[in-house]
């Protein structure tokens, strides 16, 4: 037996229409548009976000209301040039947590939050 794919993650966040603006910003279309939850796709990989106090679930709501959600998790976008994605989201208002840099591992990447802290890495790879 083996996986097949990575499908999506699901998110819990504060502000629902915050969120649909700052990823629809990215590049992602929000097919779901519910009140407690909406869900944002980029080609076949979702991302459902979910409203934290609208968590009835009880196994869930102890993850809802964590103060640490995301830490040390990284989700990586990948653009075709990082620079002009970067100039593109200043446009838009959006503030990138780092500028683009190089690394030693061939990539170039900047760090950006959403709106509930998580930590995007916008990259292109060697």
């Amino acid at each position: 037996m083996k996986v097949k794919s990575v499908s999506g993650i699901t998110c819990y966040v504060q502000d629902l229409q915050k969120t649909a603006k700052f990823y629809e910003a990215l590049g992602f279309h929000i097919k779901v548009n519910e009140p407690n939850h909406i869900t944002a796709y980029v080609n076949w990989f979702w991302i459902d976000f979910l409203l934290i106090n609208k968590e009835d679930k009880p196994e869930f709501q102890k993850e809802a209301h964590s103060l640490d959600k995301g830490t040390g998790l990284y989700l990586y976008l990948s653009v075709d040039n990082v620079d002009v994605f970067h100039k593109e989201l200043l446009a838009k208002g959006l503030k990138p947590s780092t500028k683009p840099r190089n690394w030693p591992w061939g990539n170039r990447e900047f760090v950006i939050r959403d709106p509930d802290g998580y930590k995007l890495v916008i990259f292109k790879g060697k």
